[in-house]
């Protein structure tokens, strides 16, 4: 339906609900509104990849972070960083880095949660990445009064918990979360490239990228690798000429 297009009532349809395009805090808010002054966001990353660890951040954005009014981006205005706040898929990484920054320099509380290759493969990427997530937010100081967290079902005694689908993208406490781990594992994967430079770990993460794979056929995995995950599984089962 075009311009003043009705419906076969005769009415004008509804206009279309939109999504937010940047996340907010009225999450946050409503929290601290019942009494629940600490909040913390919870996200993870690298569940995906073939080789490296997966990791969690958590967060607690004071107020000042929570009740700004974030200003629109125009290329004659300079950016503070905590107006590029957003899922950290959606930054490039020039602006993670800077967003990250801030976070880290003024969160009330801030944590990383980290689970090894070995441990993804001993009990599978689900359970490791909840760990992650715990660890993350059991370093957290002050502890907080409750979880956002990024769709996974999290249980933290004595903690109000909500999972909030595409959480990275409409929380702000969330997407904070999201850009310190984003940031950390991309720092730990750049670590790693230099102890094993031919599998480009600096570039893709630990994701399966064409290069990646000509490097694992080449070469097989290296100890970061998780052996559980295709196709490096079905490559170690496959029997060796003699």
């Amino acid at each position: 339906m075009k311009g003043g297009a009705k419906t076969a009532t005769g009415r004008k349809p509804a206009p279309r609900s939109k999504r937010p395009t940047r996340p907010g805090f009225q999450e946050e808010l409503r929290l601290h509104s019942d009494g629940l002054t600490l909040v913390a966001g919870v996200d993870e990353v690298g569940r995906g990849p073939l080789a490296g660890p997966v990791m969690a951040g958590a967060v607690i954005l004071p107020g000042d972070w929570l009740k700004r009014r974030r200003r629109r981006l125009t290329p004659k205005r300079k950016a503070d960083p905590r107006d590029l706040l957003n899922d950290s898929k959606k930054l490039t990484a020039a602006q993670r880095e800077a967003v990250y920054e801030v976070i880290t320099e003024t969160a009330l509380a801030w944590s990383v949660g980290v689970c090894s290759a070995d441990y993804i493969d001993e009990v599978g990427i689900v359970a490791a990445t909840r760990r992650a997530m715990c660890e993350a937010v059991r370093g957290l100081a002050p502890q907080p009064k409750a979880l956002l967290v990024d769709a996974v079902e999290l249980t933290e005694p004595g903690l109000a918990v909500k999972s909030i689908i595409r959480g990275d993208a409409l929380c702000g406490s969330i997407a904070a979360a999201s850009i310190v781990a984003k940031v950390a594992r991309d720092r730990l994967m750049a670590e790693m490239h230099e102890r094993y430079p031919a599998y480009g770990f600096d570039r893709n993460k630990g994701y399966a990228t064409a290069e990646h794979l000509r490097s694992l056929r080449e070469r097989g995995p290296c100890e970061i690798h998780r052996r559980r995950f295709e196709p490096i599984r079905s490559q170690l089962l496959q029997p060796k000429l003699v």
